[in-house]
């Protein structure tokens, strides 16, 4: 194979890996991105472009900053409660007890069990930030590669598939503490409790804990995919050099 001249090995498997991820990096910014002249000045550190590290750092720093936004949306009041996509309803298996309820008057306090379980949901998603930045920073090139290469919430799938039984394990407690704290144990006993002195139905008790810990992740993953979309797709929403330099300028 021809080696021009002063060219070492590493130098040239170096392009060879970096050459494919940056075409893929060019194929993801927004439409109207302002696009390098040369291929050549972004894979050669000597010319002003980026290395191998640079281009993982700006992988890491995006998903940091993302991930970061999406646990600032869902943890402020009403993050849940007030948004459709992820608000928590009352348990599918329950369904029949809201029902039966809301049919004999005892609305309210359904709503008031939904808007409890809500609120535990937004003090447990705290807990998440460190959780995802341990994971961002644990991710080989290889990893930022994949995401790359992948669709619009490739990073957001590699977080599901790396934080979630770590995400249960830490919201499943801080879960069962909020739901106490925020009287939602009391007023899920209190509906059950009602619900089961109905002549003729058959007698329910879902576990609370279980099901507002499973719906309270898998709504934060939804926020951080549409943050992972804006990164992509916005170049308004790079707001770091590194990340201006990586996604499109």
């Amino acid at each position: 194979m021809y080696k021009p001249a002063g060219t070492s090995k590493s130098q040239i498997m170096n392009k060879r890996i970096l050459l494919p991820l940056f075409i893929f990096l060019i194929g993801i910014c927004a439409a109207n991105a302002q696009f390098p002249v040369s291929i050549k000045q972004i894979i050669d550190p000597a010319k002003g472009g980026l290395t191998e590290k640079n281009a993982a750092d700006g992988i890491r720093e995006a998903l940091i900053k993302s991930t970061g936004e999406s646990v600032k949306i869902v943890s402020m009041v009403n993050g849940y409660f007030a948004n459709p996509e992820i608000k928590i309803p009352f348990p599918q298996e329950a369904r029949e007890v809201e029902t039966k309820l809301r049919a004999i008057g005892l609305g309210s306090e359904v709503d008031n069990v939904v808007a409890a379980i809500n609120r535990a949901a937004e003090d447990a998603a705290k807990s998440a930030e460190p959780v995802f930045v341990s994971a961002i920073k644990g991710m080989s090139i290889t990893d930022a590669i994949n995401i790359v290469k992948g669709s619009n919430n490739a990073a957001t799938s590699y977080l599901q598939k790396t934080t979630s039984p770590e995400l249960k394990t830490k919201f499943s407690p801080i879960i069962k503490t909020s739901l106490d704290k925020v009287d939602a144990t009391r007023l899920w006993a209190d509906v059950i409790k009602q619900y089961n002195q109905i002549p003729f139905v058959k007698k329910q008790n879902p576990d609370l804990v279980g099901y507002v810990t499973d719906k309270a992740i898998a709504g934060l993953f939804v926020v951080v995919a549409k943050e992972e979309t804006k990164i992509r797709q916005n170049p308004a929403a790079r707001t770091t050099e590194l990340l201006k330099q990586v996604f499109g300028k």
